[in-house]
């Protein structure tokens, strides 16, 4: 098979194609021939070296893919079954490739709705909203929500699921994705490049904060009493966390991680068509160098996938 491997850290231009034997499904494992590859923002860290999450060079990146099961040894899937998760995270599950073994537990069965591409850009961002603003935030019907960074991939999925469990929804996005956001179902729309975004929100029961950097500080001042901030970003910030407990709120890092019932309840979601993913473009397997470069241009508005 094909995968997508690096021996140094550094630019998109590290990312080389390369023949491997394919992997072989353990016990309770399967087999996927991949059809698309979502790409995240950790994945250009971890290539340029900014983040050593999986070691040294040589390596394999990638976690979200959408394929086809074929091999299965489990009874829960079988062969011909379409699927998509995220396996392994934060372990290296070699997603960068034309064949992927991933334990069944972290696949789903694929919307009919959805296609590959879709699917595939759905499962890092989805369950990190999901673990975010349920598992921890305990969003209800009635809470104001404030998502930062709206229309990137945690941000425009995060909107949709709070919306679906009945918040109010203020985010923050550059102007320009106004109305991309506004599509999405946000009742509030703040303009970061033209509002400093605590001086016009207040009283916010959950913040979700995407960005880092000192709006995950500055969000502790639009909680009410007993609010949640949560964050993808700043997660071991133990010092944020002493002066969200000192200002009378709650500080929550999330580091996603592989969750099959947040996963079914992504794709009943979907089913209910309370759920999209925006792709902003896709590239074929060789233009991995391209895809990365957008990564690297950040200001995405949803998510940037791979095809095999």
């Amino acid at each position: 098979m094909r995968v997508i491997t690096q021996q140094t850290v550094g630019g998109p231009e590290a990312l080389t194609i390369v023949d491997a034997p394919e992997p072989r499904p353990l016990p309770t494992e399967v087999l996927v021939r991949v059809k698309a590859i979502g790409l995240n923002p950790l994945e250009a860290r971890l290539r340029a070296g900014e983040f050593p999450l999986l070691g040294q060079p040589p390596f394999v990146l990638g976690w979200d893919i959408s394929g086809v099961v074929e091999q299965a040894q489990t009874w829960r899937l079988r062969p011909g079954d379409e699927v998509f998760g995220m396996p392994l995270f934060p372990r290296a599950a070699n997603a960068y490739a034309e064949f992927v073994a991933a334990p069944a537990l972290h696949l789903a069965r694929k919307p009919a709705s959805l296609s590959h591409v879709e699917a595939s850009a759905l499962p890092v961002v989805g369950l990190t909203a999901w673990q975010g603003l349920v598992d921890l935030g305990g969003v209800t019907d009635g809470d104001r929500v404030l998502v930062h960074g709206g229309g990137g991939g945690v941000g425009h999925v995060a909107i949709q699921i709070a919306k679906a469990l009945g918040a109010h929804v203020i985010t923050t996005a550059s102007g320009r994705k106004r109305e991309f956001v506004e599509a999405l179902g946000a009742d509030e729309v703040i303009d970061y490049t033209a509002v400093n975004f605590t001086e016009v929100v207040s009283d916010i029961d959950v913040v979700l904060d995407t960005l880092g950097g000192d709006t995950v500080e500055r969000s502790l001042d639009v909680l009410r009493p007993g609010g949640h901030l949560v964050t993808a970003v700043a997660e071991e910030d133990a010092a944020l966390a002493a002066k969200a407990e000192a200002a009378g709120s709650r500080f929550s890092g999330i580091a996603v991680d592989p969750d099959p019932v947040a996963l079914r309840r992504l794709v009943e979601l979907v089913d209910q068509g309370k759920l999209r993913i925006h792709v902003q473009e896709t590239f074929p397997f060789e233009r991995v160098a391209d895809a990365h470069r957008l990564l690297d241009d950040g200001h995405l508005q949803g998510k940037v996938v791979l095809t095999v």
